[in-house]
């Protein structure tokens, strides 16, 4: 494999970040979301989206690059108290502890080289030295790839679902849960 790298992510690479979302999404969740809520997604909407995540000092915006070219992201930072929630609509103990990993893609012609994997290392040591103790993350029940990823480092579904509504179409997401200590293989 070639040189690979993470770094965090600055302003001028908000149109890159845009660009994976939007070709991931079109050819990873094609079957996933309708049509139309992919047709509605645009360069510029979505570019003006990751400016204003890089530039908030909330969250902690990563690339992932291979020989230099721009090949996947992850944001995420601590959870708020809304996606923390228990199934039963209970706080857990360690709810101000808790981390969100709020996006992790991967090009999938850059797959299976190690970027996700890099990525969510990266944002863990980010979450921990925040002081933060364990993270979630909302995966399409259906996107059985992320799924396996996310299993692989040994997540788990804790019980709570949630069900988007896509342009009329529902999406039905699992919360995935583990802690911040992982190590790279």
């Amino acid at each position: 494999m070639a040189d690979a790298d993470v770094r965090s992510a600055v302003a001028a690479d908000a149109a890159e970040i845009a660009r994976i979302q939007l070709s991931t999404w079109n050819s990873a969740y094609g079957e996933l979301l309708p049509e139309t809520a992919l047709n509605e997604l645009t360069q510029e909407d979505t570019e003006q989206h990751w400016l204003e995540a890089i530039e908030d000092d909330s969250a902690k915006v990563l690339l992932a690059e291979e020989g230099g070219w721009p090949v996947g992201f992850c944001a995420g930072g601590p959870a708020p108290v809304s996606e923390t929630t228990n199934a039963d609509g209970g706080l857990p103990d360690d709810a101000s502890t808790v981390g969100l990993v709020s996006t992790l893609l991967v090009e999938p012609r850059w797959g299976r080289r190690g970027h996700g994997g890099r990525l969510l290392w990266h944002l863990t040591e980010h979450l921990r030295a925040n002081g933060l103790t364990r993270a979630i993350t909302w995966i399409p029940e259906s996107d059985e790839a992320s799924m396996a990823f996310y299993r692989g480092i040994g997540w788990e579904p804790d019980g709570t679902v949630r069900t988007l509504d896509a342009r009329g179409y529902p999406l039905r997401e699992l919360r995935l849960t583990g802690g911040v200590e992982l190590q790279l293989k």
